[in-house]
C-alpha cells in the first residue's frame, strides 16, 4: 500500500517524502534519495523487500514528484540540507542512508559533512565528483542533449534503453514497459531535470571521501552508460573500508534489472 506524503520545509522549498513500516520501532530506519528525474516511486521494484527489514524513508527531491521546485541554482549541498531537513521533521537523529545517482552523491556528501545522522551508507551508481571522476560516455551526453527536440514517446524509450543494459532491454521488454510506463506517468519538469543533472555534473567530492567514517556499500553495474563503472572502484578505495559490488551485466537503474539480488546484498550488509 502506498504512504501518504509527508512534508519538511528547507528555506523556501517543501519536501515529500514516505515513511513505510513507522510503527515497526524495533526495524532500523533506511533513508533512500533517487538520481536525476526521479521520485520516491522509482524504488518500486525494491521497496516490498526492503521494507521486510527496514523501516523506509523514500525521499521526493527538490523538483521532483510532491516537492516543490526550487528558483536559481540546485547544488548537492542544498540537496543535503533538504534530507537533514526530512530527519529533522521525523526527529531521527540517526539512520542508514542509501543513494542512486545524483542521489549518491547527496548520500556521500551527507556522510562527509553530518556524520552524527549516518549509521551506513550504500552508494549506487554514482561517482566521487570532481577533480577523480570519470565522465559519462560521450554517447549518453548526446542522447541527453537530443531529447528535448525528439518525440516524447520517444525519448522516454531511449531514456530506459540508457538506464538499463543493452542485455535487459533485449531480453527483458516487460521491464522497458513497466519503466516507460513510470517515465510517463511522473511528474515532468524540464528545469529542475536540468537543475539536478547541473548539480551532479558539477559536484566536486574534492577527495574528501576519507573522511566518511560510516560502514560504507558501494554498488555499480558493469553495464552502466550512465555513470562509468569505473567511478565504483575509485569511490571505494577512496572510503576507509567500504566494500565494493559489481552487478554483472547490469546498468544504471541496476535495482530495476536485478531487484532481488539488489535487495539481498543490501540488507545483508546493513543488517551487518
Amino acid at each position: 500500500m502506498r504512504s501518504a506524503r509527508r512534508y519538511a520545509v528547507n528555506g523556501d522549498v517543501r519536501l515529500a517524502y514516505q515513511l513505510r513500516d513507522r510503527f515497526l520501532v524495533w526495524r532500523p530506519r533506511l533513508v533512500m534519495v533517487q538520481g536525476v528525474g526521479f521520485d520516491a516511486a522509482a524504488w518500486s521494484p525494491v521497496v516490498h523487500l526492503l521494507r521486510r527489514h527496514f523501516r523506509l524513508v523514500l525521499v521526493d527531491n527538490r523538483g521532483v514528484g510532491g516537492s516543490d521546485a526550487a528558483s536559481g541554482w540546485y547544488q548537492v549541498a542544498t540537496m543535503v540540507a533538504d534530507v537533514v531537513a526530512v530527519l529533522d521533521a521525523e526527529h531521527i537523529s540517526r539512520a542508514h542512508v542509501l543513494g542512486v545517482s545524483l542521489g549518491g552523491m547527496v548520500a556521500q556528501e551527507l556522510a562527509m559533512t553530518r556524520p552524527e545522522r549516518v549509521d551506513r551508507l550504500v552508494l549506487v551508481s554514482t561517482t566521487p565528483g570532481w577533480p577523480v571522476t570519470y565522465p559519462m560516455p560521450a554517447r549518453t551526453r548526446r542522447l541527453a542533449a537530443l531529447a528535448p527536440v525528439l518525440p516524447r514517446r520517444t525519448a522516454l524509450r531511449r531514456q530506459v534503453a540508457t538506464m538499463v543494459s543493452p542485455q535487459s532491454v533485449a531480453a527483458l521488454p516487460q521491464l522497458v514497459d513497466r519503466m516507460s510506463a513510470y517515465l510517463s506517468a511522473r511528474r515532468h519538469d524540464p528545469r529542475s531535470g536540468r537543475q539536478q543533472m547541473l548539480a551532479g555534473a558539477t559536484y566536486v567530492g574534492g577527495l574528501r571521501q576519507h573522511r566518511i567514517g560510516a560502514p560504507t556499500l558501494v554498488l555499480h553495474g558493469t553495464a552502466d552508460t550512465v555513470a562509468d563503472p569505473r567511478n565504483a572502484s575509485l569511490l571505494a578505495a577512496q572510503i576507509p573500508g567500504a566494500e565494493l559490488v559489481l552487478f554483472p551485466g547490469a546498468g544504471h537503474l541496476l535495482f530495476w534489472e536485478q531487484p532481488r539480488r539488489f535487495a539481498d546484498v543490501v540488507t545483508a550488509f546493513l543488517r551487518g
